[in-house]
């Protein structure tokens, strides 16, 4: 029998997995706009990228759906995965997700890795043109390997 204090457990743990598997197909996809569904509405976006991207600052939403789109422009992605099965949960309302994720310039084909940190926290909203998502993103940085 499963106790009841396990259910919510469960429950955050599902819905967490489906939050990383869209971040996953956003990159897979070069899709800007399914990552801009998973980002915060309500709060800037703190986001750190190094060389060759060299971008930092807090934005909004829209914001960093345009800045993606100017790195999907140049960037390619080829490889992005998660480092380990378990987010690091910080508390009931917030994880750290860690991926590797592998791309090319388009132009000159120059080969990077970085590992990228998302920052997510839970039931902050939910976007009315998007489907129910209670994990938002509200932090992307990322080291160079």
């Amino acid at each position: 029998m499963v106790s009841v204090g396990f259910l919510p457990l469960l429950l955050t743990l599902s819905l967490f997995s489906q939050t990383t598997k869209s971040i996953e197909r956003a990159f897979f996809q070069n899709d800007p706009e399914l990552l801009y569904s998973l980002l915060s509405t309500r709060d800037h976006i703190n986001i750190s990228l190094p060389d060759p991207i060299s971008f930092s600052d807090q934005v909004s939403s829209e914001q960093a759906l345009f800045l993606f789109r100017q790195i999907n422009i140049t960037y390619q992605t080829f490889e992005f995965y998660v480092d380990s099965e378990f987010p690091f949960f910080l508390g009931k309302n917030s994880a750290i997700f860690k991926a590797r994720w592998s791309f090319k310039n388009t132009k000159n084909n120059n080969l990077y890795v970085f590992q990228v940190f998302f920052y997510l926290v839970n039931g902050i909203e939910t976007k009315a043109e998007s489907p129910p998502n209670l994990w938002k993103i509200v932090e992307i940085k990322a080291e160079k390997l």
